[in-house]
């Protein structure tokens, strides 16, 4: 496996011109797609802790917006199957799974089990982590967890 230093990527990537002072990092964000967008965006300020920091309502009256849990960056908007954007609701279940690390796993998970959410696996300790499984009341599928000391 061949290292490359951060340094040497920048200087290999051709940046537009109004990008060439403007460094923007490589990042993968979930984007959950539900049937209700504003209850979606209740459940996960009251369930998860989750902060809305941006939201916009189209004239449609669907919405778009962003949420961070402790720093933890996600999107969320209404469905639209006219562009193949369909909530798990839709389409019959999720082949996705959210992991969520927290330090303080058992109360999160309990909360967010009294808002509604549906447990899937308890909290417990399983394959170097302390984690346990959810699904959301949107049908999205939580493991909310941390691994345990010296492991990745």
């Amino acid at each position: 496996m061949k290292f490359v230093l951060w340094e040497q990527v920048i200087k290999s990537v051709p940046l537009a011109k109004e990008y060439e002072y403007h460094i923007i990092p490589t990042s993968i964000t979930p984007f959950l797609v539900v049937r209700n967008g504003g209850a979606a965006i209740e459940f996960y300020t009251s369930a998860l802790g989750a902060l809305e920091l941006f939201r916009f309502t189209g004239p449609d009256g669907k919405l778009v917006a962003k949420l961070g849990i402790e720093g933890a960056m996600f999107w969320l908007s209404d469905e639209e199957p006219e562009f193949d954007s369909c909530s798990p609701e839709t389409v019959g279940g999720t082949p996705v799974r959210i992991i969520l690390t927290v330090s303080d796993p058992d109360t999160l998970f309990a909360r967010a089990l009294e808002a509604g959410a549906i447990q899937l696996s308890p909290v417990t300790t399983a394959h170097a982590w302390k984690i346990g499984k959810l699904k959301d009341p949107f049908g999205h599928v939580w493991e909310i967890g941390h691994p345990l000391p010296g492991n990745p």
